[in-house]
């Protein structure tokens, strides 16, 4: 956009609804928004690509907010440029229901690219749609069609370059030259606890020119010019992009600029009329005049960045109407039409084989299988591929200079999770990343943004329990399956075989409101024998395994456990007590099944016994306080995995008693 309005005023505009809404509010943070207002002007009114009236435009560039307690600064900016953001939804900032959150939320506000708020996480998101962009690119591109073009921009500030997850996240950007990242760093020096230097002394410009960026260091955070020569500078580098913006937080405020009391908590009427007064700004709270109104509206400019972009789409799918027609099918997150097929197949090669194998194996037989029809697979792995398996033949390893579908994230849990979401958000690719299901407690602030988001990132975790044997108790998985099935709307899958794998794989990719987690085993399980309609039930989270006419208690077992159930069973019959086994590969789609379903499978008045190798009490919600937990409440030990079982009593004998307990 251009406009003849001195940039001051375009700043100040922001300035007075950041301080305005929080003073409303009487909450929120007012400092970062106006300390950062001239690099926001920098950013959006001089190089920021959009469309305010198609927040989903794909080649727009993304934004992202990885400081998000700073959210009026965002919510700021899609006003003044004509989202579908009113006025007074900027008065009802932090408000039940209204589309000003106190951070930023995806879905919810048009115009925010991703849920931000958790320090650093923003920021490695940003990592992962700059990384979807350039595989993108060099997927579709064709010469004379860049149809996939845009830049990532975030800003951040020093409390996301204090969390661990930045360096996982810059370290990798740095490897991969991720050219189109441009992060812009509010470095004001002040956190919640005051003057950083404190606590936090390193040398940022360095820290970024070791992990191989371009380093834009020293600008004036409050010159417009500056920021955006800076801007300019970055846009030419073959490197991601660091511009370390000085700046003074709560800048305007004449008697709390560059404290910390401006940074979480409203100025108050005072000192509000003094910034005012300062700034001459002469309108009252949530008034902003026709002129600033006039420079900011990126409406225009919007229609003709879109327009331009959907004729040369227009002349690309002439040119190459495959790709168009597959692009346009993947940036929509459809499935190919051939899915459904080779996921049928496939389970039908399961049945066939009844291979006992591990189900680390039978996942990466079921990625192999599927990745045949999913060209947006992108899959990847914190150091472990060779133990995870979520590499497949004709898999290639992402490199700077090398594009591909496999992703070596390295020693970077966490930073893989959270890059993950980052690539879901961007469109293009379903990703998936794997690790040991013990390093899962890493990962677990993405897992749940991801859940929060509603968002297809797939995490795989491997090594699920004591079954991983001779490394011991610290990487023997007991309480985390349990304690991933406490963050809402993430599904927990736990197969026990080949085809409960392939059932969790299919679910997991067909499923676009939400994140899955496949946890697999180290060690080999045994195929159990199904008909169709226990195949086609795997999907409802629970179902009968095996029946048994008059039985007298029923079963429940996951993953490995499914095993030691049956086996039970049989032991059990041979005492002439008939039960029940269930498979309960997925509580959380269970637990979403309607009531007669549920009741079908866990039918009333029967006594149960649950058996999962790991802590008991989340299985109290299916058995009661009456029924019976095989479980360990304990950590584990270094031994092979035969004898830990045996140690911790995942023995027929000791389910055989249980049961008889129960019955007594």
């Amino acid at each position: 956009m251009t406009s003849t309005l001195p940039t001051t005023k375009m700043a100040n505009a922001i300035r007075a609804l950041a301080m305005d809404a929080v003073q409303k509010a009487n909450s929120g943070h007012p400092g970062m928004p106006m300390g950062m207002a001239e690099i926001a002007v920098a950013l959006w009114a001089k190089h920021y690509r959009h469309n305010p009236a198609n927040p989903h435009w794909f080649n727009r560039d993304r934004f992202v907010l990885s400081n998000g307690h700073g959210s009026m600064l965002q919510y700021a900016l899609l006003h003044l440029t004509g989202y579908d953001l009113s006025m007074d939804e900027i008065r009802n900032f932090r408000q039940m229901h209204s589309k000003t959150p106190g951070h930023p939320e995806v879905d919810v506000t048009p115009g925010i690219e991703t849920t931000t708020g958790p320090l650093g996480q923003g920021l490695t998101n940003a990592v992962g749609m700059a990384l979807a962009e350039k595989l993108l690119a060099a997927e579709f591109n064709r010469a004379g069609f860049p149809v996939v073009d845009h830049h990532t921009y975030t800003f951040v500030g020093d409390g996301c370059l204090m969390e661990g997850i930045s360096h996982e996240a810059c370290s990798l950007a740095g490897t991969l030259r991720l050219s189109k990242l441009v992060v812009l760093y509010d470095d004001n020096g002040i956190s919640i606890d005051g003057h950083v230097e404190g606590w936090f002394k390193d040398d940022t410009p360095k820290r970024f020119e070791a992990y191989g960026w371009n380093v834009i260091r020293a600008v004036d955070g409050h010159s417009v010019e500056a920021v955006n020569a800076a801007i300019h500078q970055a846009k030419l580098s073959d490197k991601p992009t660091l511009i370390c913006c000085k700046t003074v937080i709560g800048k305007g405020s004449p008697n709390l600029a560059g404290t910390d009391k401006v940074h979480g908590a409203a100025l108050g009427d005072k000192e509000i009329a003094a910034v005012r007064e300062a700034l001459g700004w002469n309108y009252p709270p949530f008034e902003i005049p026709a002129d600033v109104y006039a420079a900011w509206d990126a409406k225009p400019q919007g229609k003709l960045f879109e327009g331009d972009w959907n004729a040369l789409f227009a002349a690309y799918a002439a040119e190459y109407p495959q790709l168009a027609s597959e692009f346009t099918r993947r940036m929509k997150g459809e499935l190919p039409g051939n899915f459904e097929k080779t996921v049928s197949d496939y389970i039908a090669s399961c049945v066939a084989k009844k291979e006992t194998i591990a189900t680390r194996k039978a996942s990466q037989n079921a990625i192999q299988a599927l990745a045949q029809v999913l060209p947006e697979f992108l899959g990847g792995s914190a150091d472990l591929t060779g133990s995870n398996l979520t590499n497949w033949k004709e898999s290639v390893a992402v490199r700077a200079d090398q594009p591909g579908n496999h992703i070596n994230y390295g020693v970077r849990e966490f930073g893989m999770s959270a890059m993950m979401n980052g690539i879901a958000l961007h469109g293009g690719y379903i990703p998936f990343g794997a690790t040991f299901l013990t390093f899962s407690d890493y990962s677990r602030n993405a897992l749940r943004m991801a859940a929060l988001m509603k968002i297809r990132s797939i995490f795989v975790f491997t090594h699920d329990s004591i079954g991983l044997g001779e490394d011991g108790p610290t990487h023997q998985s007991v309480e985390h399956v349990s304690s991933l099935r406490l963050i809402p709307q993430l599904d927990n899958w736990r197969p026990c075989d080949t085809v409960e794998s392939a059932v969790a794989w299919q679910q997991a990719v067909q499923r676009k409101n939400g994140p899955s987690t496949l946890i697999f085993s180290r060690q080999n399980l045994q195929y159990q024998e199904r008909d169709a309609a226990q195949i086609a039930a795997i999907q409802r989270g629970a179902y009968i395994l095996k029946d048994a006419v008059d039985a007298k208690a029923i079963l429940i077992a996951t993953g490995s456990e499914v095993e030691l159930a049956m086996q039970a069973a049989a032991a059990l019959a041979q005492e002439g007590i008939a039960v029940r086994v269930v498979s309960m590969p997925c509580a959380d789609v269970f637990d979403r099944q309607e009531a007669s379903y549920k009741a079908s499978i866990l039918q009333r008045g029967l006594p149960r016994v649950a058996i999962e190798a790991g802590v008991t009490a989340f299985w109290h919600k299916y058995v009661g306080l009456e029924g019976a937990v095989v479980g360990i409440d304990t950590f584990g030990e270094s031994a092979p995995a035969p004898v830990l079982f045996k140690h911790f009593g995942f023995t027929v004998e000791n389910v055989v008693a249980k049961t008889k307990l129960v019955l007594a």
